[in-house]
């Protein structure tokens, strides 16, 4: 299985946090492979700087480290972001759609607004 974490679950796997679900956190040790979308440390740097949420300062270099896989984001990828049907307004969010959509990626959240679009999505809590 090939999968793609939402920024908070990206956070939550680095914190160790109980709120990531036992089922999510097996997924990702035994993924194809882990994939973490280049809009994760633009999204969780803004919340950062707004003083919303504490993060490590080498947020790429942590997920790196520990095996997952930066995507970055293609023109096909900016091209059907906005293009999406208005069931989720967050711009980070619909990039992430996007980018499960066309690289054929199971997507990891805790969002459930995000089951509405054509994607194979997992509930991050469980």
């Amino acid at each position: 299985m090939r999968v793609l974490l939402d920024s908070h679950v990206a956070l939550w796997w680095l914190e160790g946090s109980a709120s990531l679900g036992s089922q999510c956190r097996q997924l990702i040790e035994h993924a194809d492979e882990a994939y973490f979308s280049v809009v994760t440390p633009w999204e969780l740097g803004i919340k950062r700087a707004l003083g919303k949420l504490k993060m490590p300062d080498d947020l790429v270099a942590a997920l790196q480290s520990g095996g997952f896989v930066p995507l970055a984001i293609s023109a096909d990828h900016a091209e059907l972001a906005p293009a999406l049907p208005a069931h989720h307004r967050d711009p980070f969010d619909r990039m992430l759609i996007a980018q499960a959509q066309l690289e054929a990626l199971v997507l990891l959240s805790a969002d459930r607004a995000l089951g509405s679009y054509d994607i194979e999505l997992i509930d991050a809590r469980r």
